[in-house]
């Protein structure tokens, strides 16, 4: 949806809500900037460029603020008005937009600003639209829709109500991107760095990424975060590719130092404000405390989960199928946000491994040695299984100790299979044997150096039950190569 031509900046009532952004802007955040020599034009800049919008008029029986933090609600609109023909043909944007919210998140600031959560709200979320009047003057009593509704019922405030009436999750901001912003920032990043394990092809968005690392533009990082049609997840698969692309973006913008550089902080927050829409109180100081607040935020520190559904979905009259929240683990977890504590706990940290398709537990191995190195299949059969692999536990000799090259041996049904393990053996060759069978064989040669950590692409659910994840957990591995 596009963002209205600017009018002159309303002023606005004395709140009573903590100005937490600019007792930030003027500490630390702003001493950097005024040390830069560019503060004062940089909050400018950024100030003439924020488009406003009315979340929070006439709002009522909100929830109380509790736990500290600050929250923000998040929007992905559909809005494609600004972007060109080409690109609609290109990204397969064509079509009338819907003017609803492809994408909504609920993001929370800890108090001490060394935490970061987003928690993802299916779009196709069972809601109760609270009642209110349009701008019209019709009065709509309360009525069950999917949760996209309500924002092209009533805009960003019958959207704010209906988050915080089904959360009971105070909003503090409320910011609105569309399709033409999200692709901005991501070209002033640079692009964005995505792993993928398998392939994801999607005809409707035009997605088409082998297995591998990409650095996606913004038109390619658009299509992988709309696509709902790669597998049988749809809107549940999509929010996980979604949460991978922010753990990227977390970890670019504080690993390449953005969010301590002013020059380029106001590029790319340049970038984004251009067309995202922000309510009346979420000004250009608390844009620049956000940043710097935001600096110590690493991938480790942010935090990903999507409220827990019951599945299937559940027909409702007027609006489809929908997804009913699990009333007991949601309840929780936003329990969890309004009081400011982690949504990951007790969880170990992970060596660097290389994500694959499928989990190295269902991949059967047995190891033989081609070489003269006394006991190598035997260490290298208890490294395949540290990582994860089925081994067989007896490994043996091959019929001759002068291999030259690491092969592997597997049956062509199991294809999928073997990728797993050849990125554990990187530079091994593939022999595909029909009818060998479920076992795949190694045979391994002089160029044999050892084996490389792998890890299932999918996270382990966590002892909470929401399946949050931590940042660090999906990032591309360091070092990681352009296929797997």
């Amino acid at each position: 949806m596009s963002a209205p031509a600017r009018s002159p900046r309303p002023s606005r009532p004395r709140s009573r809500r903590p100005r937490w952004g600019l007792r930030l802007a003027t500490g630390g955040a702003c001493l950097v900037l005024a040390v830069s020599g560019i503060g004062h034009l940089l909050v400018r800049e950024l100030e003439s460029g924020i488009h406003r919008v009315d979340a929070f008029g006439g709002l009522d029986n909100r929830p109380k603020h509790s736990g500290g933090g600050v929250n923000f609600l998040v929007v992905g609109t559909d809005g494609r008005e600004k972007i060109t023909p080409r690109e609609k043909a290109l990204y397969r944007l064509g079509g009338a937009p819907c003017h609803c919210t492809d994408t909504i998140m609920l993001m929370h600031l800890s108090a001490d600003h060394r935490r970061v959560s987003a928690v993802s709200l299916p779009r196709d979320s069972y809601a109760q639209i609270p009642a209110y009047t349009d701008a019209t003057g019709k009065r709509h009593p309360r009525h069950p829709r999917k949760l996209n509704a309500a924002y092209a019922e009533g805009g960003p405030s019958l959207t704010v109500r209906t988050v915080e009436h089904m959360t009971g999750v105070h909003v503090d901001h409320y910011l609105e991107v569309d399709f033409t912003s999200f692709m901005k920032t991501v070209d002033v990043l640079g692009g964005v760095k995505i792993c993928t394990a398998r392939p994801l092809k999607d005809d409707h968005t035009g997605l088409d990424l082998p297995a591998g690392t990409h650095v996606l533009s913004g038109g390619e990082a658009l299509q992988y975060v709309r696509s709902r049609h790669v597998d049988g997840t749809s809107d549940l698969g999509r929010i996980q590719r979604q949460q991978r692309f922010l753990a990227a973006v977390v970890h670019q913008t504080t690993a390449g130092g953005i969010l301590l550089n002013p020059v380029r902080f106001n590029r790319v927050a340049g970038a984004l404000l251009g067309s995202v829409r922000a309510d009346n109180g979420f000004d250009a100081a608390d844009m620049v405390a956000l940043g710097r607040a935001m600096s110590g935020v690493t991938p480790a520190s942010s935090e990903f989960a999507s409220v827990p559904v019951v599945l299937p979905g559940v027909p409702v009259k007027g609006a489809g199928s929908t997804l009913r929240w699990d009333r007991a683990k949601s309840e929780r977890l936003f329990a969890t946000l309004r009081e400011d504590r982690p949504l990951v706990t007790d969880r170990p940290k992970r060596t660097a491994a290389i994500p694959v398709d499928v989990d190295p537990a269902r991949v059967r191995v047995h190891v033989l040695n081609g070489t003269n190195t006394t006991g190598l299949a035997r260490r290298a059969d208890r490294a395949l299984h540290a990582t994860g692999f089925a081994t067989t536990g007896s490994p043996a000799d091959a019929a001759t100790p002068d291999v030259q090259h690491t092969v592997i041996a597997y049956d062509p049904v199991w294809d999928r299979s073997v990728r797993s393990l050849t990125a554990a053996l990187p530079g091994a060759r593939l022999k595909p044997v029909v009818g060998q069978g479920a076992v795949m064989q190694i045979t391994l040669g002089a160029d044999y150096t050892g084996v490389r950590p792998v890890r299932a692409e999918g996270p382990k659910a966590d002892k909470t039950g929401f399946g949050a994840i931590t940042g660090d957990e999906v990032v591309c591995p360091e070092g990681a190569a352009r296929s797997l």
